[in-house]
């Protein structure tokens, strides 16, 4: 049996016959970049947060960028940031010419650990970047009245939006995704939402007047117009992703009835987790995902290098040690299949084969 880590088609195609009038809809507006369907999205999109304000914006990542730069982040300021997710979230802090400032991570939750972070800040902090890690909320930081920007790719509809301002992505892997790449800043600070709006437009106010330096962060119509019938199906999917999530549960419980192994780590629950991806971890794990790689399962790690160990972040002068919980959880961790529309029979197999693997112990061939 093939079980795809992702199949986005057995999203789409239910969807095929509303997806193409909405394209068809962009198509005869001529209307492309930002306008009334760009608009209606960002309302729509405010009322499932339950924010005053989205501003669309061509990618998750440039949802960061728009977001610390509306902040007034630059050179000589600092930000204080998790070493344990995708590029983007440390990307985008250095592109402004601000510090990246590390601090450890939670070893239950991958994310931001609180004590770690109100520790790392300075007189120069001027933005703390948590991350909801694989779509779990962070813990809240209270770090006075410092701005929070919340990294939410990977957790859009996971929580209510608690720091100044939170960033999500629609990379078409993300549980809303689009057709390419997209993003969103969402915030209740209209002043914040105002500026946000003059840097996606190269701070362009009014036509062809540049009040600051800003950015082409526009968001595409026709990415909007995806996201609008897709959005209305984010509740439902993420409740199909927890769903597939319990279904692991009482499945490794069935194949391992005298206990998982203790190598065998399953993602720890919780109530507003909505499972972007579900990672399990084990100090066998390169022979592991060989193993399901073998039967045809498909797997990733998320993420195999620490950001603070990456070549081009070298001159911050981190070494093999410094943040030693995001250095073991990048050598143990490993996601297995949990989109909505995974088949029960694929989770058991999935299942079977991890539990065949323990078994027959990693010396064994697959």
């Amino acid at each position: 049996m093939r079980v795809p880590l992702l199949d986005l088609r057995r999203q789409n195609k239910p969807l095929e016959t509303t997806l193409h009038a909405a394209l068809t809809r962009v198509v005869e507006s001529g209307h492309f970049i930002l306008g009334p369907e760009v608009a209606a999205f960002e309302e729509e999109l405010s009322e499932v947060v339950g924010v005053g304000h989205a501003v669309g914006v061509s990618s998750g990542t440039d949802a960061l960028l728009a977001a610390l730069m509306a902040l007034g982040v630059g050179p000589g300021d600092e930000v204080v940031t998790t070493p344990y997710s995708f590029f983007a979230t440390v990307g985008a802090v250095v592109r402004l010419g601000a510090r990246v400032v590390f601090a450890d991570i939670d070893e239950s939750s991958f994310n931001l650990d609180p004590v770690a972070a109100a520790a790392a800040v300075t007189a120069r902090t001027k933005a703390l970047l948590p991350v909801h890690l694989f779509g779990r909320p962070a813990a809240p930081l209270a770090c006075g009245d410092l701005p929070v920007v919340e990294d939410a790719a990977q957790a859009v509809g996971a929580t209510e939006v608690r720091g100044r301002a939170a960033c999500y992505s629609f990379f078409p892997s993300k549980n809303l995704g689009a057709f390419g790449d997209a993003g969103a800043v969402v915030t209740d600070d209209a002043a914040l939402a105002e500026r946000l709006r003059l840097f996606r437009q190269h701070g362009a106010q009014p036509k062809y007047v540049h009040q600051v330096v800003g950015g082409n962060f526009r968001l595409d119509a026709l990415q909007a117009a995806v996201l609008r019938v897709k959005l209305p199906r984010l509740a439902s999917w993420s409740a199909a992703r927890r769903a597939n999530a319990a279904r692991y549960r009482a499945l490794f419980a069935e194949a391992f009835r005298g206990g998982l192994p203790d190598d065998l780590i399953l993602p720890e629950d919780t109530p507003s987790h909505i499972y972007n991806q579900f990672v399990i971890r084990t100090r066998q794990r390169d022979a592991l995902r060989a193993a399901l790689t073998a039967q045809e399962i498909g797997t990733e790690i998320y993420y195999p290098l620490p950001l603070h160990l990456q070549p081009c972040f070298a001159s911050l002068g981190h070494r093999q040690g410094d943040f030693p919980v995001a250095e073991r959880l990048a050598k143990e961790s490993l996601a297995l299949p949990i989109f909505p529309e995974l088949f029960e029979e694929e989770q058991a197999f999935v299942v079977e084969t991890v539990a065949r693997f323990y078994e027959r112990g990693e010396a064994k061939a697959w």
